[in-house]
């Protein structure tokens, strides 16, 4: 008789060095130090009582994205303090002084928030600004031409902005995956999910168990950004057009709407994303691309990642499984 899968809400991320699991009371961070050891990290998660309002459908996606980005980039920092150990005898600059002296302790946090608004502002550029920059341009240069009618449509619009936005995620990926020190992390990300796969299947946490097993997960953050780029484009279409304005002022108008729905967009991606990890029919269907673009951000581990990922994983389990479920 077929043993039924076990869903986990344990999810993870890849760092420097190393893994970070976040289970349902504990976070680990486990980092394999120059010399071969394994530092492994253990938080827990708190005990903070509920909102009902943070838990609400969509409100519960933004709030879980932005500790994602925060916890994310405190891992990040932590599997750093590893790394070319050789060099921290340098001698600091009067600013790295100044600012130990003013801040004390609280510099780690001032920069994880700092690093936090410099990514998001990158990337709202990158992936909304630009792209509907360039959308706009295109329809402006088919107006011109003589396809106004076709052109003016918004769903015409939305579907462009949505395919540049598509190039640009997806070469954006391909040319960060062939650098060498990205290409160790995503061999992280690969362990990590084969870890979690084994531990869904149920069996014992072993590097040779975990091996056998995909690194491709449909509940992955690469996953996550497709679909976000996805429901973009549905919530996008629904909005007006603006060709009333001018040009700079259309811009305008929409860089602003689409800013101001991140929240629902990021919401509701959220939403499709936690079906698709409990059904098997069409939402399932939607993360295949996400699969399909994991073979880009997760690369095939090795024994020494697996273990790394593997002491991780166990050390954010509860005891009773049912608490992890998804």
């Amino acid at each position: 008789m077929k043993t039924e899968k076990h869903i986990t809400s344990i999810g993870g991320q890849a760092i420097l060095e190393g893994v970070m699991m976040r289970g349902p009371f504990k976070t680990a961070m486990a980092v394999r130090k120059p010399d071969g050891e394994i530092v492994c990290k253990v938080d827990d998660n708190g005990t903070k009582k509920k909102n009902k309002f943070l838990s609400l459908p969509i409100v519960r996606g933004c709030v879980n994205f932005i500790s994602s980005l925060v916890l994310g980039m405190k891992a990040i920092m932590f599997s750093a303090e590893f790394i070319d150990l050789e060099d921290e005898e340098e001698t600091e600059s009067k600013f790295d002084k100044w600012l130990e002296e003013k801040f004390g302790d609280k510099i780690k946090d001032i920069v994880i928030y700092v690093a936090i608004a410099l990514s998001l502002v990158l990337s709202v550029g990158l992936f909304i600004l630009l792209p509907t920059a360039i959308a706009q341009g295109i329809q402006d240069i088919l107006k011109w031409i003589g396809f106004e009618e076709f052109a003016s449509k918004g769903s015409f619009l939305s579907t462009i902005e949505g395919i540049v936005k598509m190039v640009i995620f997806i070469t954006y990926m391909y040319l960060i995956s062939r650098m060498k020190e990205i290409r160790r992390v995503f061999e992280y990300h690969g362990a990590e999910h084969k870890t979690i796969a084994c531990y869904e299947a149920g069996e014992e946490l072993t590097v040779e168990n975990v091996k056998k097993h995909t690194r491709f997960h449909p509940r992955c953050g690469t996953s996550f950004l497709l679909i976000v780029m996805i429901v973009s484009i549905a919530i996008y279409a629904l909005l007006p057009s603006f060709n009333e304005y001018s040009a700079i002022v259309r811009l305008l108008l929409r860089m602003g709407t689409r800013i101001l729905l991140l929240p629902v967009v990021a919401g509701l991606s959220y939403e499709v994303i936690k079906l698709a990890g409990r059904s098997n029919g069409c939402v399932r269907t939607l993360t295949k691309p996400g699969l399909w673009l994991q073979r880009l951000t997760t690369c095939e581990p090795d024994d020494s990642q697996i273990e790394v990922a593997i002491q991780s994983m166990i050390a954010v389990i509860p005891e009773d499984k049912e608490s992890d479920k998804w």
